[in-house]
């Protein structure tokens, strides 16, 4: 089994989102002895965003590209390495502005790619990515999973919908809400996110086992 964590909040250790991605992949580990982590911080690592010597070296022969343009793109394959190696995809983020963080996006463009993640055929897209179980943990000030707020979550219902596009559809959502209402407020949005955390892993396991047996 192998895990990638991407973490993406600017908030460092202060990151809430990035506390409980990490405890989950902790207790996955704990779990899965065997398990193999690795971990990508887009903000300690950014990756670049899409320029036009990326837009054109993904579709230039290897042979033929310039140096930029094999950087990039090279960057970019290092991206998919990493996602198709893993078998459970863990993405941390702060909700920016009704989003996710802008390192995040980058690493969605970085692995929508048209004939690696993704082909059109006769009935139309279809993904690629399969197989994987995928965690989103999304840390926000106000409470957006229900009430008059839900409009305004263009993070969760994006990020399902690019990461279904590419075939992940196994997708778990962890909640870190209404942090920016007050230190009794982040205790209990914490301890909910890290019971979910517990309960997700305890289902885990027993499906590794039921599968086993």
């Amino acid at each position: 089994m192998s895990i990638l964590l991407v973490t993406s909040s600017p908030r460092g250790n202060a990151s809430h989102s990035t506390r409980i991605a990490t405890e989950l992949a902790e207790k996955l580990l704990a779990a899965n002895p065997s398990a193999k982590l690795v971990v990508r911080d887009l903000v300690a690592n950014p990756l670049p965003h899409i320029d036009p010597d990326y837009s054109t070296g993904i579709y230039t022969p290897a042979g033929a590209r310039t140096q930029r343009q094999a950087e990039v793109v090279g960057v970019s394959d290092g991206v998919l390495d990493e996602l198709f190696a893993a078998d459970t995809i863990i993405l941390a983020t702060g909700f920016i502005n009704f989003g996710i963080s802008s390192t995040l996006k980058s690493w969605v463009d970085h692995i929508s790619r048209t004939g690696k993640t993704f082909a059109y055929g006769e009935n139309g897209p279809k993904g690629l990515v399969t197989g994987k179980k995928v965690y989103i943990v999304l840390a926000s000030g106000g409470i957006y999973s229900e009430g008059a707020a839900v409009q305004m979550d263009h993070a969760i219902p994006y990020l399902r919908s690019v990461l279904g596009f590419i075939g992940m559809t196994d997708v778990e959502v962890i909640r870190i809400e209404g942090v920016g209402m007050g230190p009794d407020a982040v205790t209990a949005a914490l301890a909910k996110a890290s019971a979910k955390v517990d309960a997700l892993v305890t289902s885990t396991v027993s499906k590794q086992a039921a599968a086993a047996a």
